[in-house]
């Protein structure tokens, strides 16, 4: 199994520390908002990746070169002009390169120690096309909300009243994918997985939700990112 890791923001709510560089190398206790991310998936044996990159991508391809030197295996999914976060799987397709097997795929600048490999066999069990790992909030106002039937999904409310939140669940943006997902794909140079993928896949039955409440960051601004820095406490421990 690999992973795609959508590195390519340009971080602008972190200005000016995303001046000069990319906020994925934004440092995390030691190490970047990359490498964390990493680790969360290195902890279950995850070693193969593809690093989505666009703003100031070159910074990204000379730091973390092969993979080699963090025990990984890396190659990029380059964007020169925008593609939405659906953007690899597009470059993907274009390279003949759609998977036979599952795949995870998260934002980079989210981080979340949840149960990776619970999830992944949850997704097997369900046979679904795609499973969105779920974060409790405590303000549901500020987030895409999950409208839920047991463990599917059958839409996201966005930002909605608090009257009218069907639940408080809201995306972590960690992701398990099947190879169907690029039957959902349309052919188009631009597409975004919460506008264009998932409401069909949703329609179809096949889009579930793993639950979790472990540790959940959001690094997109300047006070989050104070938080994550004193807060983190890393990958959950594996059971021996």
């Amino acid at each position: 199994m690999f992973a795609i890791i959508l590195a390519g923001g340009e971080g602008t709510r972190l200005r000016p520390l995303t001046y000069e560089i990319p906020k994925a190398l934004i440092p995390v206790q030691g190490k970047t908002l990359t490498e964390q991310v990493l680790d969360l998936y290195k902890n279950i044996g995850i070693n193969d990746f593809y690093l989505s990159i666009s703003y100031l991508a070159d910074q990204m391809t000379v730091y973390f070169g092969d993979g080699g030197k963090f025990g990984s295996n890396i190659e990029y999914l380059r964007e020169d002009e925008p593609m939405g976060t659906a953007g690899p799987l597009i470059i993907l397709r274009q390279q003949g390169k759609i998977p036979a097997q599952d795949f995870c795929m998260c934002n980079g600048d989210n981080l979340f120690a949840l149960d990776l490999a619970e999830m992944i066999n949850q997704h097997k069990k369900n046979k679904a096309v795609a499973t969105i790992a779920l974060t409790k909030v405590e303000d549901p106002t500020q987030f895409g909300i999950a409208k839920l039937s047991g463990d599917k999904i059958l839409e996201f409310i966005e930002k909605p009243a608090l009257a009218d939140a069907p639940s408080r669940f809201a995306s972590s943006g960690y992701y398990i994918l099947s190879p169907a997902i690029f039957d959902y794909l349309a052919e188009a140079d631009f597409s975004m997985v919460e506008r264009d993928l998932w409401p069909k896949i949703a329609a179809d039955g096949r889009l579930f939700a793993y639950k979790s409440d472990a540790q959940w960051f959001d690094t997109g601004t300047p006070e989050r990112y104070e938080q994550v820095e004193r807060e983190w406490r890393g990958p959950i421990k594996l059971k021996a």
